[in-house]
C-alpha cells in the first residue's frame, strides 16, 4: 500500500512514545515515516502529536495479551485503560471519542456508538498503528478525541512464497483457563502480482482475577472464538501505477455459560459463578466484521507534477450483547452497521527548489452509513439511520530551508441522515416499571460546516524541535441514543446539533546526545455542544448537551545508554469541564467515563546477548476523586465514582534460537495483583464492580520462512 489514507486535518507530530521503543537503539527516529498527510511523510515534517506504534511493539505485547484494547493502553500514553472486556467503553483518546479505521475504513459506528469498535482485528495482521491525536475531520464522523488506524500487513519480499506461523498458548495457574492462538502469514511477489494471506484463530479459556474466581460474564472474553482472515493482492501496472485489492474480516462469539452473581459497589465484586440461565439466542461478541476495499496509485498524472490515488471501500458490522432483562420482556440487544465509501486524493507539487518545496492536495471523499440497533428478536431500538457524507476538501504544505513546514487544510462537511418512523422501546425505570412506548415520525436531518486546520513544525536543531497546531472536527456522534430516548413524537423536536471541536496543542521534541529522546505536549480542546452521559434523577442514563473544555498534558523519556539496554516512560494528565446552562460557568466537571485518570507507563529492556530479549512493562494509573456521592445515599452518580490507584507489571521475553525459529513467553500482571479497572469504580453500579485478570501467561513459538 503506497498510500495509507490518513489524516490531513490533524497534522501530525510524531517522535512517539511507541516508536521509538524500537528505533532508539540505531539511532534512526527521524527515519520513521508515517501517512498522516494523506502522503508518506518523515515524521520531522508533521507539527502535531502522533503515536505509531510498530510492528515490533505490537509483536512484543502481543506475547503478554492478543486483546487490541490491552496492546494499546500499554502504548498510548493518553488513551483511556481498557476494561478488560469486550467493550471499549471509557477507553477514550483525550477524554474524547476516536474513530477508528483499518487501512482507512472506518470501523466505528459514531451514529450509535457499540463501544466494539477498537476490538475489530486481530493483532497479528496489523504492520502499525498510527494513532492520531486531537481533533480531526478528514475521515468525516465520530474523530473529536482523534484517530486510531490500523496499518496491515504488506508483502516485503521478493520471493515466491515467504512466511511466518505462530502457534501459542495462554493461562493461569486455575483450571479451566488453558487458552491457544495460531495464525499462518504467507507473502511473496510473483511478477508484477504481489500478496498476503493471513489466517488467525484464537480460542480463550476462563478469565480469574489474582484468587481465581470466574470474572463476571457481562462483556466476558472467556471462552471465546476469535477468527481473522486477510487477502491482499496487489499489481504494479508499470513504475508509477499499482492496484491493490483487500479483504479482511474478523468475528468473535462467546460460548461462556455462568451465572451471574451481583456483588455491592466497592465492597463486592460481581463474580461468574454456577450454570447461566442460557438465554441468550446468540452468542454475544461481534460475529461478523467484513472489509473490502480497493486502492489505486498513479504516482505520474499530468506531466509529473500530480499524483493520484483512488480508495472504494465497504464494512459490514454486526456485533452483539448479552441478555438483559431490562427490555420488556427481556431480549438481546445488536448494533448493525454497513458502509460505503470512496475517496478521491490528488496531490500536485507548485513548487520544488533547492531551499523551498510546496504542494496542494485535493479531492473529496464520500461515504455512506447505514446503522441501525435492535433487538435480536426484530424489535427496535433505535430508527434505521441511512447518512450520507460529501466532503470535498483541500490542504497545502510548504517545507522551508529544511526546518520550517507549514501546512494549512479546509474541508467542507455535508451530511444528511434519513431516519425512518419507529416506536420506542419499552425499558425498565428505577422503581421497576417500565416505560411506555411512543411512536416516532421520522424525517431527513441535515448537516454542513467548514472545518479548518493550521499547523506549523520548526526544526530548530536536533535537540529541539517546535510544533503548534489548531484542528477541527465534525460529527453527529450518538444521534441513534439521542433518539432511542425520545420523549417527543417527531425527531424534529429533539436536540440533534452536531458536536464541533476546536484542538489546539504545542509542544517540542528531539533528540539529546545519541541516547536520549523526548517530547513534551500540551493542549486544549473545546466544543460549544458536548455530549456526555449522565444519570437522571431516576439513575436513567441520558446525553447531556452543553459547552466543554477539556485541556492536558503528556510526554516521555527515553535513555540508551548501552546497545544492551534502554528505558523510558511517559505520563499523560487530563481535565475537562462544562457549562451545563450555558451560561459561562464551568465550575462542572465532564465525569470519568471521559475524562481518565492520569496514567505513567514505563518499561526497561536488556539484551544480554543478540539472541536474548528480556523486558518488564509497567502501567501506574493515580486515583481520581473528582467528585462526591449524594449526601443522603452515599451514591455515586454514573460516572463520578472514586478510582483508586493501581500498578500492574507485565514480564516479556524471547529467544532466537536461530534465524527460523524463536521462542517467547510473557505474564500479564506478572505478580498477580488483586485490582479492578477503572470503570469499575468511575461507573458506580453493582453489576459493573467487577475485578480485573489475574496473573496470565503465554508461550509462543514462531517458524519464519
Amino acid at each position: 500500500m503506497k498510500k495509507a489514507l490518513l489524516s490531513a486535518a490533524c497534522l501530525g507530530s510524531a517522535t512517539v512514545f511507541a516508536q521509538v521503543k524500537d528505533s532508539v537503539q540505531t539511532n534512526n527516529v527521524d527515519e520513521v515515516v508515517m501517512t498522516a498527510s494523506r502522503k508518506k511523510e518523515s515524521i520531522k515534517e508533521i507539527p502535531s502529536s502522533v503515536t505509531i506504534v510498530a510492528e515490533k511493539q505490537i509483536q512484543s505485547q502481543l506475547t503478554v495479551n492478543s486483546d487490541i484494547t490491552s496492546i494499546l493502553q500499554y502504548t498510548v500514553p493518553s488513551l483511556g485503560t481498557n476494561s478488560g472486556q469486550t467493550s471499549n467503553t471509557g477507553q477514550t483518546l483525550r477524554g474524547r471519542q476516536v474513530l477508528v479505521l483499518i487501512d482507512g475504513i472506518p470501523q466505528s459506528t459514531p451514529l450509535r456508538n457499540g463501544a466494539r469498535d477498537i476490538r475489530s482485528i486481530d493483532p497479528s495482521v496489523i504492520e502499525r498503528i498510527e494513532v492520531i491525536k486531537g481533533a480531526s475531520s478528514i475521515y468525516g464522523n465520530g474523530a473529536d478525541g482523534g484517530i486510531i488506524n490500523y496499518i496491515t500487513r504488506r508483502s516485503k519480499s521478493d520471493k515466491t512464497i515467504s512466511g511466518l506461523t505462530q502457534v501459542g498458548f495462554t493461562g493461569q495457574s486455575y483450571g479451566g483457563t488453558l487458552g491457544v492462538r495460531a495464525s499462518q502469514l504467507l507473502s511473496g511477489k510473483v511478477n508484477k502480482f504481489d500478496y498476503v494471506f493471513s489466517l488467525a484463530y484464537e480460542r480463550t479459556g476462563y478469565m480469574k482475577d489474582a484468587d481465581g474466581v470466574s470474572l463476571s460474564p457481562t462483556y466476558s472474553t472467556a471462552k471465546m472464538d476469535n477468527y481473522n482472515g486477510m487477502l491482499k493482492i496487489g499489481y504494479d501496472i508499470n513504475k508509477d501505477q499499482r492496484i491493490e485489492a483487500s479483504y479482511i474480516g474478523y468475528s468473535s462469539r462467546s460460548d461462556l455459560s455462568l451465572g451471574l452473581v451481583t456483588g455491592k459497589y466497592g465492597i463486592k465484586p460481581t463474580i461468574g459463578e454456577g450454570v447461566g440461565k442460557n438465554l441468550e439466542t446468540t452468542p454475544q461478541g461481534t460475529p461478523k466484521n467484513h472489509n473490502f476495499r480497493i486502492n489505486y496509485d498513479n504516482q505520474n498524472l499530468f506531466w509529473g507534477t500530480t499524483s493520484l490515488n483512488f480508495n472504494a471501500y465497504m464494512q459490514d458490522f454486526k456485533t452483539v450483547y448479552g441478555y438483559s432483562d431490562t427490555f420488556f420482556g427481556g431480549g438481546q440487544s445488536n448494533v448493525i452497521s454497513k458502509k460505503y465509501g470512496a475517496r478521491i486524493n490528488f496531490d500536485t507539487k507548485l513548487w520544488n527548489a533547492q531551499n523551498s518545496q510546496a504542494e496542494i492536495m485535493y479531492g473529496m471523499d464520500i461515504l455512506n452509513d447505514q446503522t441501525v440497533q435492535k433487538l435480536e428478536d426484530g424489535r427496535y431500538w433505535t430508527p434505521d439511520m441511512n447518512m450520507t457524507n460529501l466532503a470535498p476538501f483541500l490542504l497545502v504544505k510548504v517545507d522551508l530551508l529544511k526546518k520550517l513546514t507549514i501546512k494549512g487544510g479546509l474541508r467542507y462537511e455535508n451530511m444528511s441522515v434519513n431516519v425512518g418512523d419507529f416506536n420506542t422501546l419499552s425499558s425498565v425505570k428505577s422503581d421497576g416499571t417500565f416505560t411506555t412506548s411512543i411512536f416516532v415520525t421520522g424525517g431527513k436531518l441535515k448537516y454542513n460546516a467548514l472545518v479548518a486546520n493550521l499547523g506549523i513544525r520548526y526544526n530548530v536543531e536536533p535537540f529541539l524541535n517546535l510544533f503548534g497546531s489548531f484542528s477541527q472536527s465534525y460529527s453527529i456522534n450518538e444521534l441513534g441514543r439521542i433518539l432511542r430516548t425520545s420523549t417527543q413524537g417527531t425527531i424534529q423536536s429533539l436536540e440533534t446539533k452536531p458536536i464541533i471541536v476546536n484542538n489546539y496543542e504545542f509542544g517540542a521534541t528531539g533528540q539529546i546526545s545519541k541516547w536520549v529522546n523526548y517530547e513534551i505536549t500540551s493542549y486544549v480542546s473545546t466544543s460549544k455542544l458536548g455530549a456526555s452521559f449522565v444519570q437522571s434523577a431516576d439513575r436513567a442514563l441520558t446525553i447531556q448537551r452543553s459547552p466543554e473544555i477539556v485541556y492536558g498534558v503528556e510526554g516521555f523519556l527515553h535513555f540508551t545508554p548501552t546497545r544492551w539496554v534502554n528505558f523510558g516512560g511517559s505520563y499523560s494528565w487530563m481535565e475537562g469541564i462544562t457549562s451545563v446552562k450555558d451560561d459561562g460557568d464551568y465550575s462542572a466537571k465532564i465525569n470519568n467515563s471521559r475524562i481518565s485518570a492520569p496514567k505513567v507507563l514505563a518499561y526497561v529492556q536488556f539484551r544480554p546477548i543478540p539472541a536474548l530479549s528480556v523486558g518488564l512493562d509497567m502501567l501506574h494509573a493515580f486515583e481520581q476523586d473528582r467528585f462526591q456521592p449524594n449526601a443522603k445515599t452515599g451514591l455515586y452518580l454514573y460516572g463520578e465514582g472514586y478510582v483508586p490507584d493501581y500498578t500492574i507489571f507485565n514480564f516479556k521475553a524471547s529467544y532466537e534460537v536461530n534465524r527460523n525459529w524463536k521462542v517467547s513467553l510473557g505474564v500479564e500482571n506478572v505478580f498477580n495483583k488483586m485490582y479492578q479497572p477503572a470503570i469499575a469504580w468511575w461507573s458506580a453500579r453493582d453489576s459493573e464492580f467487577v475485578n480485573s485478570l489475574g496473573a496470565r501467561g503465554t508461550a509462543m513459538i514462531e517458524y519464519k520462512f
